[in-house]
């Protein structure tokens, strides 16, 4: 049987599954890869494993080649200073014609037979011209990406407000669907500097939090909701959902706190 490896093509591609070609590849290694006509650098993610359910490893949309050589990192280098040239050559085409984009970066197929661009929009660009003007100056297949401002930041990295590396740049493969109602199940006030990441969209550690909190606040009045205790009627005005914690105010200056257990809820259900 094959041995599928999943190889990050590239500096900005997400990974694919590649036919290990009968070589024995570790995790971060170095690869040349085949795919759609041209050869790519590529970095070994990890390798496929037969899903239970279905009993079948992922098809392969290429074959590794081989494992990085010295001249090969040679190359390497050398295209990511083409990639540089080819990047202020485009700015400078985009300028001159006037189109409503943003170019982000440029990256050379390691074969250099076509460069891809990357750009941010607001909404669809007409660059055909922009494509030809390119072709005439690199001779040569170009790709023009428009991606998102999410992809944007994992393009770009940075750091979020935790002091960590973005997650996007670090370790996420694939964008999940976000919404406000994740910041609405954590309780969290619904202020955009407060709970959006740095590309302008909620943060995507909402959507590790989200089950959790889910889970925890079955059974927990809502804020500004009115319950009796037995120390009189009360309006909620504080909750520590993770501790389960509920916070009243009586009406006399008076705090209460009570604590509503999950096993409780779960009676309840």
């Amino acid at each position: 049987m094959a041995r599928i490896f999943y190889v990050q093509v590239g500096e900005y591609r997400p990974a694919g599954c590649f036919d290990g070609n009968g070589l024995e590849l570790k995790r971060g290694e170095q690869v040349i890869v085949d795919l759609d006509r041209s050869s790519e650098m590529g970095r070994v993610v990890a390798e496929a494993v037969v899903h239970v359910e279905g009993g079948r490893l992922p098809s392969a949309q290429g074959k590794v080649l081989r494992k990085v050589t010295d001249g090969d990192r040679r190359q390497i280098e050398n295209n990511r200073n083409k990639s540089k040239d080819a990047l202020n050559v485009c700015i400078s085409k985009v300028n001159e014609l006037k189109l409503d984009m943003k170019m982000l970066n440029a990256e050379y197929s390691f074969d250099a037979t076509k460069v891809i661009l990357y750009f941010t929009a607001e909404g669809r660009v007409d660059f055909r011209n922009l494509v030809k003007e390119l072709a005439k100056v690199f001779r040569l297949r170009i790709e023009l990406k428009q991606i998102g401002v999410r992809d944007r930041a994992k393009m770009v990295k940075g750091y979020g407000v935790c002091g960590q590396e973005l997650c996007c740049a670090n370790f996420i493969k694939d964008f999940s669907q976000l919404s406000i109602k994740m910041a609405k199940e954590q309780a969290l006030p619904l202020n955009p500097s407060k709970i959006s990441g740095v590309c302008g969209r909620i943060k995507c550690c909402m959507a590790y939090e989200f089950n959790v909190y889910k889970e925890l606040n079955r059974g927990l009045p809502k804020m500004g909701a009115k319950i009796q205790v037995p120390e009189g009627r009360g309006r909620v005005i504080n909750l520590d959902i993770l501790k389960r914690l509920v916070y009243l105010d009586t009406g006399d200056g008076k705090i209460v706190k009570i604590n509503m257990p999950l096993e409780n809820a779960h009676d309840k259900k």
